[in-house]
């Protein structure tokens, strides 16, 4: 770890049955007390948080987490004192000895309520937009937030002065210009040096007039672009009936509730008045004279750094129709249409507690909560309180992370690491801190407005980070399943999830289920696929529907199989049904060179590995021929083997995702690295050495507290965006050490393993 930093220690991580609030200077760990009383700091202070705080994206873009983990290990964190079984083999025992240390160190990390925080940003348009809504509303943050947002924007600058959609993504426009405004509203002045450099990229590449469609939207906002240049979001179609194949009801829910707000912002043409700052603004980011553009002109210009997707022909069509619509408008369904938003938007923060489903919504929906109820109201202060919830300190600053919090997901896998093995026993205190949190999260009751306002049913489900977040996820559902009957089953902590909450996450589960066996997200695919040609987003790809994906079909069937291996006589035909649909679907997905591509991580190595694990689990059972499972199951292993670097390891990029092609790091990458060994093993692949050198790979990278390095991002969403989840580099390789101690070890007897 890097040696700790003074004013590391002026940051605080709160927490509260998996909320997560970082603090500058608490007085005491209450969240509520520290809101209504934030301390400032003072310049001496400020001016160290810019010393402490410096970062050399060159060594690596993605921080380690290392203000929350010196925190933590400083609080919790002693050398391991109990017995370690011992092996007569040495190399069998540096094996042991890695993966008790490793579930040691990671234990510290993990909060009194049960869940394990860590950094989920690395996007870099989230935080612009909760600045440009505290700006609008005029509501600042505190200064030393200020400070640390501006650190974090400045860190993360590309060489060429511009910014990246994410912290390893080359320039964008998008990127460039919504970070340039930020820093300019947190008070950073037109000549500072590295503001300069990205002015003259900006002009370089054509301007701000060629920024994508979202940041056409952010800009119009703060009145440095006019919605005439935006194309129609037509908030009348929400007043279309409901059984139209493209009505919005029928989105992705992200995309939904995204254009939900940005439509209420368009119809009300929200826009900040002008200032001394925009009007310098508005001569800093063009490359002509602000008042001479032709902003119809500019609706479809789009820096070709940006596009990742294209207007179709369709939705040229449908822009032309509706674009035409506004110069004769009805009023009184304008009126109508944005009512029925601001009582959507309502509802969403109602079901959410105001932390809506995701950051950028959270942020637009406080803008429109401002305009309608006004910035004294107690609904816009309730989303002010939540912006907090959102925001992340590392030692690269502070950032918006791509939701609250990964909470559940990772605490429901790191409840299954440890549980792989016997070596449990070891962790009991942990394991029941992590069933606790498990229980708390699942979500037993629905929103009285959930049926109105088109959301799922959720009785039974888990989230991806808290029950209070109120966004249930088929696979989160899934996983919070298995961890639940992965705890039951080893006897290490009291149940207290019962048999009738188990099945009801068993009926949920069933209810995601996708007409093609799949299942998706949040929600079933409710559109036909050519929808997508309806896109209005130049940077993300496959945004308008719910698409059934692999990692969380696999999940789902892994959960149904162990969960009618408790309960055999539950429902047993339709959930046997659901399963080989599942497996099917499954199979259909493999690609030609068997592999499997992942969408929501990086990449072919996650999704391989969900794609065996399920298909091994399954055989045997007769729920799929089992031909078709070994031969699903060979390939896969075929391609992962194929992909193993020299030194014993596997490594992708983040370009595996966008250009989905295996498209290989110039290092092995622990994270690939374990999921590729949890797939070879659980398929019990014959290639035992290249299993062992995967394992020396493991331990060769841990450090002597057992933790591991952090190295390349790996999450993913929508192709093109990559997301950072601190805790894999400390799951995965604990679980693939934990089922190779399982596998090779614990069950030798001859080894002569106590």
């Amino acid at each position: 770890m890097l040696p700790i930093k003074p004013s590391w220690k002026n940051w605080r991580l709160l927490t509260d049955n998996g909320r997560q609030i970082w603090a500058c200077k608490p007085s005491s760990d209450d969240i509520d007390a520290h809101l209504d009383n934030i301390d400032s700091c003072t310049e001496a202070e400020i001016e160290q948080f810019r010393i402490d705080f410096n970062f050399d994206k060159s060594q690596n873009p993605n921080s380690a987490d290392q203000v929350f983990r010196h925190q933590a290990i400083a609080e919790n964190f002693q050398p391991y004192a109990g017995e370690i079984p011992a092996a007569k083999d040495p190399q069998q025992q540096n094996i042991i000895t890695g993966l008790v240390e490793g579930i040691h160190y990671f234990s510290a990390l993990q909060s009194k309520d049960g869940h394990w925080p860590g950094d989920y940003g690395g996007p870099l348009f989230l935080l612009p937009g909760l600045i440009i809504a505290s700006y609008l509303s005029a509501s600042p943050f505190p200064r030393p937030h200020r400070e640390m947002m501006k650190i974090y924007l400045f860190n993360h600058q590309n060489d060429d002065g511009g910014w990246g959609m994410h912290i390893e993504g080359d320039s964008t426009m998008f990127g460039t210009v919504m970070q340039y405004v930020s820093l300019r509203i947190l008070g950073t002045d037109k000549s500072h040096p590295q503001l300069r450099k990205a002015g003259d990229w900006i002009k370089t590449h054509g301007g701000a007039t060629g920024i994508p469609s979202w940041g056409k939207f952010y800009l119009a906002i703060l009145n440095l672009y006019d919605w005439q240049g935006f194309n129609s979001l037509f908030p009348e179609m929400w007043l279309f009936p409901k059984w139209l194949p493209f009505h919005p009801w029928r989105y992705w829910c992200h995309s939904r509730m995204v254009y939900l707000p940005m439509a209420y912002c368009y119809g009300k043409r929200i826009q900040m008045p002008e200032n001394d700052l925009l009007l310098s603004l508005r001569e800093e980011i063009y490359c002509q004279d602000y008042a001479e553009i032709d902003w119809p002109e500019q609706r479809d210009v789009v820096c070709e750094k940006d596009i990742y997707t294209t207007q179709s022909p369709v939705l040229k069509v449908m822009n032309f129709i509706t674009n035409g619509y506004e110069k004769f408008k009805s009023s009184w369904l304008r009126k109508k249409s944005l009512q029925f938003i601001i009582d959507y938007i309502g509802a969403e923060d109602a079901q959410s507690h105001y932390l809506d489903i995701g950051p950028v919504n959270q942020a637009i929906n406080s803008i429109c909560i401002w305009d309608a109820c006004g910035r004294d109201s107690e609904q816009f202060r309730r989303h002010v309180a939540r912006w907090y919830d959102y925001l992340w300190v590392a030692e690269d600053g502070m950032k918006m992370s791509g939701y609250n919090g990964s909470q559940l997901w990772d605490t429901a896998f790191t409840t299954r690491a440890i549980l792989e093995s016997g070596i449990a026993q070891l962790f009991t205190s942990i394991l029941d801190n992590s069933y606790r949190f498990i229980d708390s999260q699942q979500i037993l009751a629905e929103h009285e407005t959930h049926s109105e306002f088109f959301r799922h049913p959720m009785i039974g489900s888990w989230p991806f980070s808290t029950a209070e977040q109120g966004w249930p996820v088929a696979d989160c559902t899934a996983e919070g399943l298995s961890a639940a009957l992965a705890v039951h089953h080893s006897g290490l902590a009291r149940p207290r999830i019962d048999e009738a909450r188990l099945k009801l996450a068993a009926d949920v589960i069933l209810s995601y289920q996708n007409q093609d066996g799949g299942w998706a997200t949040y929600e079933l695919s409710r559109a036909p696929k050519w929808l997508e040609k309806l896109n209005p987003s130049e940077i993300f790809a496959d945004i308008m529907i719910d698409y059934s994906w692999t990692e969380c079909t696999s999940a789902c069937v892994q959960a149904l199989i162990e969960f009618q291996e408790v309960f055999p006589e539950y429902k047993r035909e339709a959930i046997a049904a659901a399963i080989r649909d599942g497996l099917k679907f499954i199979l259909a997905q493999q690609k030609p060179d068997g592999s499997w591509y992942g969408g929501w991580a990086v990449c072919f190595t996650y999704a391989t590995w969900f794609g065996i694990e399920a298909l091994s689990k399954a055989k045997g059972l007769g729920y799929c021929q089992e031909h078709l499972l070994e031969r699903g199951i060979g390939r896969g292993c075929d391609f992962l083997i194929g992909k193993q670097k020299a030194d014993g390891g596997w490594g992708e990029t983040f370009e595996s995702c966008s250009k989905m092609v295996y498209t290989e790091a110039d290092s092995s990458q622990v994270v690939n690295t374990a999921w590729a060994l949890l797939a070879l093993m659980i398929a019990k692949h014959p290639d035992r050495q290249a299993i062992d050198k995967g394992i020396d790979l493991l331990l060769e990278r841990q450090t002597e507290l057992g933790d591991w390095q952090q190295e390349n991002i790996s999450g993913v969403f929508n192709y093109n965006c990559m997301i950072t989840y601190s805790n894999y580099r400390n799951i995965f390789p604990i679980w693939a050490l934990n089922r190779y101690y399982r596998q090779f070890i614990e069950v030798d007897a001859e080894t002569g393993v106590s």
